[in-house]
């Protein structure tokens, strides 16, 4: 079965622009196709099994404590082998989402070009958020990194991890990978593309960061904790899309959103400015990497705390936007030419509080329109 969608009665040229973006979900599943088949043969499975299997994998011994051997993995220079074919998963699983959940709510509800575009985004991300939570929430429990902070820098460098945590990480880099060549698929707006280039450019930024710095459990942590926030903001908006009376949620997002970035800060600075700092091991050394030397954890604090400021700065401005708009006077005019016989108190007059406000498009919750008398 296709996962085409939607298409037009006369099929475009094969191999043009309108083909590709039609058919990139069939395209990309031949690709993938491809390399699961090169299992199969002994010449080409030494090519196909880094793009596949995770590799960098340490065996232990088994001891008197585990009665069988463990083991763990490392990262190196073929996980971007294996980010690459998890990124073709993501793009498969975009376009089954995209075609077989949010394209059908799309034509019940009948939204406009620019709800659908928003809906679309916020129906991906919440799923990939719920998805992420889930499994970093049973991370942090069998790790027991939630029990007990002081796993989050005790006994760094974190080089060897299990199985899930290095999976975790390569499929956080391949569905933020994946974004990239979405925003051609999609067919994105040109004045969107900045928006999305920076966010997909953070997300694949301090991931990565976390990932090569051996920092992956105060990432796994910060991951979660942020993933759960953008979760609640996207449902919200979904259910914003469907009955804009259905508010509450942006306002319970919103004190978390701040609670979050002080949780953030808050665990950053005890890992990287308070554990790591009084570690015994302080010597930058690559071949075990360790890289607890005061310029790495400044840049990593560094880091954190400017993009922190930056969403805090965004959210501020756009809460201050909503405020501003929801006391224009010039609101209160356009309100008495809709509703003549409702005419406004002195002290409404005085402030400029008189009708409703739209907050930002279909990106944000209006106030219901007050009825005439």
């Amino acid at each position: 079965m296709g996962l085409r969608g939607r298409r037009a009665n006369k099929n475009p040229p094969v191999l043009s622009q309108e083909f590709v973006l039609q058919n990139h979900a069939d395209i990309v599943s031949c690709l993938a196709m491809l390399f699961l088949l090169a299992l199969m043969f002994e010449i080409s499975a030494k090519i196909a099994v880094p793009f596949v299997t995770l590799q960098y994998n340490v065996t232990i011994p088994a001891t008197e404590e585990t009665a069988d051997p463990i083991t763990f993995y490392h990262h190196g220079i073929k996980d971007l082998a294996t980010a690459f074919f998890y990124m073709l998963v993501a793009i498969i699983l975009h376009a089954v989402i995209q075609e077989y959940v949010l394209d059908k709510i799309n034509r019940r509800m009948h939204f406009s070009k620019t709800k659908h575009s928003k809906f679309n985004e916020s129906g991906q991300l919440s799923a990939f958020y719920l998805f992420s939570c889930i499994w970093g929430t049973s991370l942090l429990i069998s790790e027991n990194y939630a029990s007990d902070l002081t796993t989050l820098w005790k006994d760094y460098p974190h080089t060897l991890v299990s199985f899930q945590m290095k999976f975790f990480y390569v499929s956080q880099l391949a569905y933020w990978a994946h974004a990239l060549p979405e925003l051609y698929f999609q067919k994105t707006k040109k004045e969107d593309i900045p928006r999305q280039l920076i966010y997909i450019g953070l997300y694949l930024f301090h991931v990565a960061g976390a990932y090569l710095l051996n920092l992956n459990r105060l990432g796994l942590v910060l991951l979660v904790l942020h993933y759960f926030v953008e979760f609640l903001f996207h449902v919200s908006r979904l259910f914003y899309f469907s009955d804009e009376n259905r508010q509450k949620g942006f306002s319970v997002w919103a004190v978390l959103f701040v609670l979050g970035r002080l949780l953030t800060l808050i665990l950053s600075v005890l890992t990287v400015g308070f554990g790591l700092a009084r570690a015994d091991n302080q010597a930058l050394d690559f071949s075990t990497g360790n890289f607890n030397v005061l310029p790495i954890r400044i840049s990593v604090l560094a880091s954190i705390c400017a993009t922190q400021a930056f969403m805090m700065w965004k959210f501020i401005n756009f809460q201050l936007r909503r405020w501003r708009e929801h006391s224009s006077p010039s609101q209160a005019l356009k309100k008495k030419s809709v509703s003549v016989k409702s005419k406004p108190t002195k002290k409404e007059k005085e402030n400029g509080i008189n009708g409703t406000v739209t907050s930002n498009g279909a990106d944000s919750p209006r106030n219901k329109k007050e009825k005439s008398s």
